[in-house]
């Protein structure tokens, strides 16, 4: 059993500031700090790290330059467990953000995708053993179209964070076995307001349009997951240090849980524990997460 991950890297640098600058304005910061992100790269970090000690196999398929930050790429997964022979390596620069983070806890960002498009997925290697094909939607559609229908020839299943959102025409949510998205995302999809169905109806919605199980996640709220019935997880009471990168830790998290064998109600608790430890560590502690206090967690919540 193994999951790969096919996805975005950013290098991202993340400037603090009293607030956004105006046009033409050279705005003086307070702090600056660098940061390994894209959705993929993080959730394969997340599962590598669980995955090394769980005895799940993890690959990232991704596509980094040839510079400082594709090198520092390949060193984070590579030390969080991840196996990197699918991450191609070509002469442009290596996909990056620039956030600005405002004192309030706001913030703006402009995201250059730069070699993340050029990821080549005819030359990804599939993994002989492959359960879980995990995806995002920050790389282009055709890309994540030609992956999902390799693994699924190869009797693999597919686990789709469809973030950002954006329309399934022609993309592969109908391929997913399961799909975990936000309320914001979850009402994209379904082309209406958050306020227009409760979350349980949302869920309940999403799984009839796509023939697919769907977690919805709810951040403060806790979770609903639609199977073959909605079940409904509260969130863990913690003190929040930050909510960044949340969402990626439980899809990571989710993946090596479905890849144990676990169905998915048990998974998601799961990865709803693994995410109320994440948000409540500082985040240079957030590597040091065990699988077994994540279970402890999960536990504890019945």
């Amino acid at each position: 059993m193994s999951i790969l991950v096919v996805g975005a890297i950013h290098h991202d640098v993340i400037v603090d500031a009293p607030r956004l600058p105006r046009e033409d304005e050279t705005l003086p910061g307070t702090g600056v700090r660098y940061a390994f992100g894209g959705k993929g790269g993080n959730q394969a970090v997340a599962a590598g790290r669980l995955g090394r000690a769980m005895g799940v196999p993890v690959t990232m398929a991704a596509c980094v330059g040839g510079d400082a930050p594709g090198d520092n790429a390949v060193h984070t997964l590579q030390d969080a467990g991840v196996d990197t022979q699918s991450v191609q390596r070509i002469d442009q620069p290596t996909g990056m953000s620039v956030a600005i983070s405002l004192p309030d806890g706001g913030y703006g960002a402009v995201i250059v995708s730069s070699s993340n498009l050029a990821l080549d997925a005819g030359i990804i290697a599939l993994p002989v053993d492959l359960q879980w094909l995990v995806l995002q939607n920050e790389l282009p559609e055709a890309v994540n179209v030609e992956v999902a229908k390799r693994a699924k020839s190869a009797g693999a299943r597919i686990l789709h964070n469809a973030a950002p959102a954006r329309s399934i025409k022609d993309d592969c949510l109908p391929l997913a076995d399961i799909v975990v998205v936000n309320r914001v995302e979850a009402a994209d999809l379904l082309s209406m307001s958050e306020g227009d169905l409760t979350p349980d109806q949302m869920a309940a919605s999403l799984r009839n349009w796509l023939n697919s199980d769907i977690v919805l996640t709810l951040g403060g709220d806790g979770l609903v997951i639609a199977d073959d019935e909605v079940t409904v997880l509260p969130a863990h009471k913690v003190d929040v240090v930050s909510a960044h990168g949340a969402g990626d830790a439980f899809v990571g998290a989710l993946a090596v849980r479905l890849a144990k064998g676990a169905a998915l109600v048990e998974a998601a608790r799961f990865a709803n524990a693994a995410a109320a430890l994440h948000v409540s560590a500082p985040v240079d502690e957030r590597a040091s997460i065990t699988a077994d206090t994540i279970a402890g967690l999960a536990q504890s919540a019945g």
